[in-house]
């Protein structure tokens, strides 16, 4: 895993996955995007990693958010205002 650099795990085929995908890539957050379903490796990461293999999984240094929405992944991210910082992303911002 890339320690600067957030990762993503997804499935094919996920609904959430793809709003997840789109959400960063609206706001211009660089990502690690790892496919469990393609990989053995990334799902056995995804395993060590969190315990659980539900997607879309966030993971970046002590932030791990598992199985959600934007709006839950907003409600979460709050909680990490030095992240928010990191990934160049401002609640105001969000919130339009």
């Amino acid at each position: 895993m890339h320690r600067n650099t957030p990762t993503l795990y997804i499935q094919s085929g996920s609904h959430a996955c793809r709003e997840a995908m789109a959400f960063f890539a609206q706001h211009g957050v660089s990502l690690d995007v790892r496919k469990v379903d393609d990989s053995p490796q990334n799902l056995q990461r995804l395993l060590e990693v969190t315990e659980q293999t539900e997607t879309p999984t966030f993971v970046y240094k002590d932030c791990i958010i598992t199985d959600f929405t934007i709006e839950e992944f907003l409600d979460e991210i709050q909680t990490y205002p030095d992240i928010l910082r990191d990934l160049g992303l401002s609640l105001e911002a969000l919130e339009d």
